[in-house]
């Protein structure tokens, strides 16, 4: 591999997002191997003008959500582009390994010429205008939506390659973007360095999920279920590790359903994954995802799955043998799914130990990262340069 990696992003170096984990463990991983990749962020450039350009974000999000999304994004991808150029004076032949829409239209403002490669990995869920409008920062069909749609739908088929990181990310984009499906592409898992558990655990909990506390991950349906467990004889715990603005309204929620003993929110907490041993299955309720770092860590961690039949979660495990699906408009018939496992320790067991098989083999960074990086570094590259 000849060509230098340069991985860029709008997000911050270290952040709680299943995008800072895909960078971050690539960065990782490259780093084991010997061959560091450069990351460059909105924060690469700006010195103190950071400060008083992104805060005033604060402001005009108690008043205008279109308005915050606009600032953010702007300003984030002006920022960025500076960084890339900057940086991309310096280098001849590399790849930019842009994060995002904003990342990949910054990259091609910014590269010199056709020999400085740009490749996106598409962690949209279907676009970055639904995800804005799913937390309700925008309207849906409104100005902004529209412009954001508008944004990829110029760029995107502009890349020299993309990397969809499920087959259901790649259906949902080409779904209202066929152009996306001319790109050069390829379906890549995300991936984790594996987890080593030295020694047995020391029980933790029932169950554990991960993720930010915002209404597609469906937290409050988590409680429900716990709530019909507790109506049919099962007390289960649950441990939650995130932040978000549905804190106070989810533990409201767990004291008036008579789950304050047994519903936990920590918070953010770095070492979430090292925890995930100590518990006896991971449960998950979203219901829209392009892929799922959570449950990947927790396969790592030789934990059961439970989660909704939906979108890309279908490609992570299989009912019967990783874990299993429950609905996701039905908690007193997800509560029996549960219970179910929880029940039957040896089946729990056997599913268990089918889940860290399947990180093994197909999430495992040292299988799967090689592979991003063959795809990545090559595509559009000449002969003489193809890694």
């Amino acid at each position: 591999m000849t060509s230098e990696l340069i991985i860029a992003t709008i997000l911050r170096e270290t952040g709680i997002t299943g995008v800072h984990t895909h960078f971050r463990q690539l960065g990782q991983y490259l780093e084991r191997k010997g061959r560091p990749a450069t990351l460059v962020t909105s924060f690469s450039w700006g010195g103190p003008l950071i400060g008083p350009v992104f805060g005033l974000r604060l402001i005009l999000e108690r008043f205008s959500g279109s308005a915050n999304v606009w600032w953010y994004r702007h300003w984030h991808e002006v920022f960025l582009y500076r960084a890339l150029r900057r940086r991309l004076a310096a280098v001849d032949d590399c790849v930019v390994y842009a994060q995002c829409p904003l990342s990949a239209r910054a990259a091609l403002r910014a590269r010199r010429g056709p020999h400085q490669r740009v490749v996106m990995a598409v962690h949209l869920r279907i676009s970055q205008a639904d995800e804005w409008a799913d937390k309700g920062q925008i309207p849906r069909d409104g100005r902004t939506y529209r412009a954001i749609r508008a944004l990829e739908r110029d760029v995107i088929p502009r890349v020299d390659g993309l990397v969809y990181v499920s087959s259901w990310a790649r259906e949902a984009l080409t779904g209202w973007l066929p152009e996306a499906a001319a790109v050069p592409s390829a379906v890549i898992d995300n991936f984790l360095a594996p987890l080593e558990v030295t020694a047995r655990p020391e029980p933790i909990g029932d169950l554990v999920t991960i993720g930010n506390l915002e209404a597609v991950k469906n937290h409050r349906y988590l409680l429900q279920i716990l709530a019909e467990a507790n109506r049919a004889g099962f007390a289960y715990t649950l441990d939650i590790f995130g932040e978000g603005v549905l804190k106070p309204e989810l533990e409201q929620q767990a004291k008036s359903a008579g789950l304050a003993g047994q519903v936990r929110l920590h918070g953010f907490q770095p070492d979430a994954r090292d925890r995930l041993p100590g518990y006896r299955a991971y449960v998950h309720a979203s219901y829209s995802e392009s892929s799922s770092f959570a449950i990947i860590e927790a396969m790592a961690a030789g934990l059961p799955i439970v989660a909704g039949d939906t979108g890309p979660l279908t490609e992570l495990f299989d009912e019967g043998v990783e874990g299993r699906f429950w609905p996701l408009d039905d908690p007193g018939r997800a509560a029996r799914v549960l219970i179910g496992l929880l029940t039957n320790e040896a089946a729990r067991s056997v599913a268990a130990a089918a889940a860290r098989a399947r990180f093994r083999r197909d999430f495992d960074a040292e299988v799967i990262a090689p592979r991003l990086l063959s795809f990545v570094l090559g595509v559009g590259a000449e002969p003489s340069r193809a890694p």
